[in-house]
This record gives C-alpha cells, structure tokens and sequence, in this order.
C-alpha cells in the first residue's frame, strides 16, 4: 500500500511539472510603449541639480522598470508577461508615427511622457489605452479629453484644489497671487484662481513678475516689492521655476508662501512615512540609486495600473486589458485605492503638501467631503466636466 501510494505521486509529481512548464511555455506576452522626448529639458543637468519642487530629477524609464519589475512575480502566477519598449520622438508628427508603430507591433498600452500636443496626437492616432505620465494641463481632461487617453499624474486644478483646502483649514484666506511671465504660468494662474473660488479664498492682490537682466524690469523680480500689502499667504505660480524657489523667507512680511515653492502640493514625496510608502522608496533608490520624485512615482503607479489590469485579463484579449484598467483600482501605497474617473480619464489620487524637507499633510484634508468619494474633491468633478467622450 505505501508503496502503491509512493508510486501513484511521482507521476502526479511528473505531470504537476509538465502542466507547469507547458502553462509557461504559454504564457500570454502583452507589450507596452513608452514615448520619450528625444531631448528632454527637464532633464538638463542644472535643472536636475537644483531639485525644484514636484519636478522631475531623472528619467521615468526608472519608475516603469521598477513597477514591471515588483509585478512579474504576480504576473507570471496569472499566466502573463509584461515587456516595456521605449522609443523617443523629436515632435507630435514623430510621436503619431511611433504610436501607429506600436499599434501594429501588437502593444497592448501607451505609455507617453510627451507635452500636450504630442500627447492628444498619441491618443488620436490609436485605439489602444494612452497613459499620460506628465501633461498636468486640464484641457486635456476637459475640451481636449479623448476616450481612451488615461492620465496618472495629478492635474494643475487638483494641485491646486489640494493648496487651497489646505489653506482653508488654516484659515488663511487673504491671497497674494504671484504669477510668471510664460503663457504657462497665465494658463496655471487661472486654475489657480478657479480653486479659490472653489473654496471660498479671496485674492487680495494680482502681481506679475518677471526674471530679467533689463535694469529697468529689476523691480519685477524684487520680493520685497512684490508682497507689500495685506494678505495671510503668498502663492506663487511659476512653471520654470528659478525665482519660486528664491521667495520664501524674503517677503516683506513674515507670511508663508505656497504653490511652486514653500508648501508644494506633489503626487509623492520620499520622505511620506505611511502605508507602504517607505518600501516603495527604497525599492527605487535601490534599483535606480537615486531617491524617488513625484514624476518616478507617477511612472510606478502607471505600470502597477497597467500589470494589474493584465493580471487580472491574462489571457486577453487586449479589449479585457483596455476594460481591467479602466474599471479597476490600482494600489498606490498611499492608504486608499486608486482608480480612473469615468468622465475625464484622470487618476483618482491623494495629494501630498511639502516643504522639500518632509510631508507636511496631505488633500482631501479631513472635513472636506464629498458624497461619493472624497478624492473627488481634488480635480474637476462629475457635474462640472467639460468633457464630452464616452469611455
């Protein structure tokens, strides 16, 4: 009898392992695309030196890697691989061309870390899912929304929503707004102050500034200038970057400054200590031996999103995939699931506020509430969407 019972296993044994190798053999391979610009100013070394406050220090390529990487052990139980290909591209033209490519080469996603432009020309050229990892621009969650474009990193109005609970929680309500000289910078002002509105602040004064060599501009860029007058707060708006980072402690009064310098609302920081976000950290700086930006987190969460929507559809077809993603919830380490808003395409997500040095707190703040799900309060919501795609 014992040995009838050995005898019986060691086949079961044999065929357990043959099933195994074959299921392997089998694995379905899925594909994604990432869209790089070919030269990337953001990256330009004294930029990345300086470390400015929610802007990228190093290449997303880094983030995506490391989120394939911690899920191949959940995608190979599915049954499934997940590959990343990268292409740079030189302009929108390049970037439709690249993403028709990737279409016919069998990818089943996008990921794209391109300026609006060349994104919307991404999400017109296929039908595949386009992940936008770093266009914060609203239009294209509102009149320039496309029904498969999908975007992880947080929005100008949900930074901006998230600055100003903050501020209302600490009854700072009187505003000094400063804004930058760019088309940018206007284009970030007025979601700015849609926010304010939103939320019950007063703008007590509008001031320009302006970085500049002509001697006769220098009182544009002379804070002591700039914050006379009555105000709780100075929130300045500046896309580049150079004279936000140069503004705190140099007003005229002592009052705090907010927006591109000061209190900065960001998707992650390194030092965030809850949840599984210090595991997180370090696994990124082990891999990439630098520590992790919003912009790397971004690009994490986007392959997590992506491998779960996989795992969860692994045999496809790639329309299973396209469904998983856009229904599921994503797990991003910051204590809540995540998950795409139906009317716009945006990530549902938390917004951390930092000085640079550690997370000071973090949006929705405690007491904001909504009747659905409170990560709406951050972002356009529902009854407010001026996008008009069906997804």
């Amino acid at each position: 009898m014992i040995r009838f019972t050995a005898f019986a296993r060691a086949p079961t044994a044999l065929a357990l392992a043959l099933f195994g190798a074959a299921g392997l053999a089998q694995a379905a391979a899925f594909k994604a695309v990432l869209l790089l610009p070919a030269d990337d100013p953001r990256l330009e070394r004294s930029r990345v030196e300086r470390a400015y406050l929610g802007h990228p220090t190093g290449a997303v390529t880094d983030g995506l890697a490391a989120a394939i990487k911690e899920s191949r052990l959940e995608l190979e139980s599915a049954g499934a691989s997940l590959a990343l290909e990268t292409v740079t591209v030189t302009d929108a033209a390049q970037a439709k061309a690249a993403a028709l490519k990737a279409e016919k080469g069998g990818a089943v996603a996008l990921f794209t870390d391109l300026p609006a432009d060349a994104t919307l020309a991404v999400a017109d050229a296929v039908k595949l899912p386009v992940l936008n990892l770093s266009a914060a621009g609203d239009r294209l969650r509102q009149q320039d929304c496309r029904p498969r474009l999908y975007h992880v990193t947080p929005s100008e109005r949900m930074r901006a929503d998230a600055l100003a609970q903050t501020l209302v929680s600490r009854k700072w309500m009187q505003v000094l707004l400063l804004t930058g000289p760019t088309p940018a910078d206007a284009e970030r002002a007025a979601v700015v102050q849609a926010a304010l509105k939103r939320y019950g602040l007063k703008v007590t004064a509008s001031k320009p500034f302006k970085l500049s060599g002509d001697p006769r501009e220098r009182d544009l860029a002379n804070p002591l200038l700039l914050t006379q007058g009555g105000h709780d707060v100075v929130w300045v708006v500046d896309t580049d970057g150079e004279f936000a980072r140069t503004l705190p402690y140099r007003t005229a009064t002592p009052r705090p400054v907010v927006g591109d310098a000061g209190l900065v609302a960001v998707a992650w920081h390194a030092q965030f200590e809850r949840y599984g976000a210090p595991q997180v950290s370090r696994r990124f700086a082990r891999e990439a031996k630098r520590p992790i930006s919003a912009a790397d987190w971004t690009a994490w969460l986007a392959g997590k999103a992506l491998a779960a929507a996989v795992v969860a559809a692994p045999k496809g077809p790639a329309a299973a995939v396209h469904k998983s993603l856009a229904e599921g919830e994503v797990d991003g380490s910051q204590g809540v699931p995540m998950s795409f808003r139906p009317w716009d395409g945006q990530l549902r997500q938390p917004l951390l506020l930092t000085d640079g040095q550690g997370v000071i707190g973090s949006a929705p703040v405690e007491g904001i509430l909504h009747p659905r799900n409170n990560l709406d309060t951050v972002g356009a919501d529902a009854p407010e969407k001026l996008c008009k795609v069906t997804r």
